[in-house]
């Protein structure tokens, strides 16, 4: 039996359309997107880093045709799973493409990257992680 993402995994993938990005894949066939960033003016790699730096966790990845290099490609690529299992559902992921959206936007503030994973944080504190006990 073939299951389909839930829902919520088209919630990431349309707010991020709506702004303007490139993703790959065309639709959610699966729990995966793919960015193309070539429009957005910044590699996969300086973006998957500013996005660490903002607490959102994800990998930079070659897109299709991509002419950089495998160091440093074009595209990222984001799996909801890591979401979905905390319980997160449409609302936290349409929050979670808007800080993606405004980390890539303003990837040198440091500052607003700060701000930012501390926003993050707090979205986190209320979906704990399932098996993992915090103090």
């Amino acid at each position: 039996m073939i299951r389909r993402p839930p829902r919520s995994t088209l919630f990431p993938y349309t707010t991020l359309f709506r702004s303007g990005y490139d993703l790959v894949s065309g639709g959610t066939d699966n729990h995966l997107i793919l960015i193309d960033l070539t429009k957005k003016d910044i590699t996969g790699k300086v973006a998957s880093r500013a996005l660490d730096k903002a607490g959102i966790v994800l990998n930079y990845n070659m897109v299709p045709f991509d002419k950089r290099s495998p160091f440093d490609p074009s595209g990222i690529r984001l799996g909801t799973p890591s979401v979905t299992s905390r319980g997160m559902k449409e609302e936290e992921m349409k929050f979670i493409a808007r800080k993606i959206d405004e980390v890539i936007t303003n990837n040198n503030d440091e500052e607003r990257l700060k701000r930012i994973k501390e926003e993050v944080k707090d979205l986190c504190k209320g979906f704990p992680i399932p098996g993992l006990l915090l103090n």
